[in-house]
């Protein structure tokens, strides 16, 4: 249900996606795509 949000919920969702960048950094530069297929092959060979 991704209905409309007040401005003060998308702010406190976006202060916590930065909070957690921060906590987390990013160590890989890949795009998403790329890492959506190592995990789709990953799956694959567990299958």
């Amino acid at each position: 249900m991704a209905g409309k949000l007040s401005k003060e919920e998308r702010k406190a969702l976006i202060e916590k996606a930065e909070e957690d960048r921060a906590k987390h950094p990013q160590k890989k530069t890949k795009s998403g795509f790329a890492v959506l297929d190592e995990e789709a092959e990953k799956l694959e060979k567990s299958n």
